[in-house]
């Protein structure tokens, strides 16, 4: 019995200290939740229909730090430092295209990265 209550208190001792808690430099950021907090924009140019422009709607109490949009017709990622991310793209070629935001939130030193996609038809 002495043997079970020693093992009992090591494996309590253990996990008391190597359990999940929140220090003063840790922050904990909930990607998951952010992600359905998180919403990918798009308009066409009213002057010409291949310019679209983007911008992220953000509803949750993190900070947008960044985006890195990817275009989804072969062109480099950009990457916009601002709260709405928002940034102009210039299609060459009419189609559908997937387009993808990588947004890193930010709080209290923590960091995640949620990624929104949707399709556009570029006219």
């Amino acid at each position: 019995m002495k043997k079970i209550m020693a093992i009992l208190m090591f494996t309590t001792v253990f996990f008391m200290t190597n359990s999940c808690s929140k220090s003063d430099d840790d922050a904990i950021i909930d990607c998951f939740g952010d992600s359905i907090l998180t919403e990918l924009k798009h308009s066409a140019d009213g002057t010409n229909p291949k310019v679209i422009n983007y911008s992220i709607q953000y509803g949750g109490s993190n900070t947008v730090t960044s985006v890195k949009w990817t275009f989804g017709d072969g062109t480099p990622a950009q990457t916009v430092n601002s709260a709405s991310g928002a940034v102009s793209h210039t299609y060459t070629t009419a189609g559908t295209v997937e387009v993808k935001a990588e947004v890193t939130l930010s709080k209290d030193g923590g960091s995640c990265t949620v990624s929104p996609k949707k399709s556009v038809t570029v006219n």
